[in-house]
């Protein structure tokens, strides 16, 4: 892997940039509750542009891992780029998520990209090409958890961070079920008989939006991932309750 097929976008940076000043905001808001106005902004700016920076590295790892097994042509789609104008659709992959979460508190799976599996070296590389996406949302959760248990911050950031980290581990539960159309089918698709992965091509299209619309509706699909999602973040070392405090902040406009 040549050194300069991965080049960061402006695009990229400024979208991290955003999230720090999202950062900042919260963190020197000094507020006392959840409903001020400075706490807020800084909270739902850094949900927001750090959920875009994580979408970016799930697709980032899918192209990363594709490219060091055999897949050349993602560094010439721009994949490598960190950019997230060079996805399949900027809209449904980065704003339609963005806008899903603002309104109901999941984060749907976003961006896209297009891998040429056939000039993959292996099937077990194409296992790990589909995992890369999951796992990146994965250890970036694990990441803000340990920044926010071993690192002093002011309370404001902690939640914000706390609830970010946690957004990423429903991610990374969401995106590891072996459903077509999600990465944890991708994951065993390469094992599969012909016919069966013949018919995961026709249901693929379907079979998220299945599932989408069953978090949305169904309280008590949407409360048994929540809690999942929960207990594997606690299990890393997270706080429930200051993830809470960071969703109540976010989602201002429900109380």
């Amino acid at each position: 892997m040549q050194r300069s097929a991965v080049r960061p976008s402006p695009v990229f940076f400024g979208i991290l940039a955003l999230a720090i000043v999202g950062g900042l905001l919260a963190a020197f808001s000094h507020a006392e509750t959840t409903r001020d106005p400075m706490l807020i902004a800084g909270v739902f700016i850094l949900v927001v542009a750090g959920w875009a920076v994580s979408l970016t590295l799930h697709e980032f790892g899918h192209a990363f891992i594709a490219y060091r097994g055999g897949d050349h042509s993602v560094a010439g789609k721009g994949y490598l780029n960190l950019d997230v104008r060079h996805y399949t659709d900027p809209v449904l992959s980065l704003v339609l998520p963005l806008i899903l979460l603002a309104i109901g508190g999941i984060p749907l799976p976003g961006g896209a990209v297009w891998i040429n599996r056939w000039a993959l070296r292996s099937r077990a590389v194409a296992t790990w090409v589909s995992l890369a996406g999951p796992l990146s949302n994965l250890v970036f959760g694990l990441l803000l958890t340990l920044a926010v248990a071993y690192i002093p911050m002011a309370v404001g950031l902690a939640i914000g961070l706390s609830y970010l980290a946690l957004l990423q581990v429903f991610a990374f539960v969401l995106n590891i079920l072996p459903i077509p159309g999600l990465d944890g089918f991708g994951a065993i698709e390469p094992y599969l008989a012909p016919q069966t992965r013949e018919f995961a091509a026709k249901v693929r299209p379907w079979a998220p939006l299945v599932l989408f619309a069953l978090l949305f509706a169904v309280p008590t699909v949407g409360n048994a991932f929540q809690d999942l999602s929960s207990y594997i973040y606690e299990a890393i070392g997270g706080s429930r309750q200051a993830a809470y405090l960071g969703q109540l902040t976010f989602m201002f406009w429900r109380h």
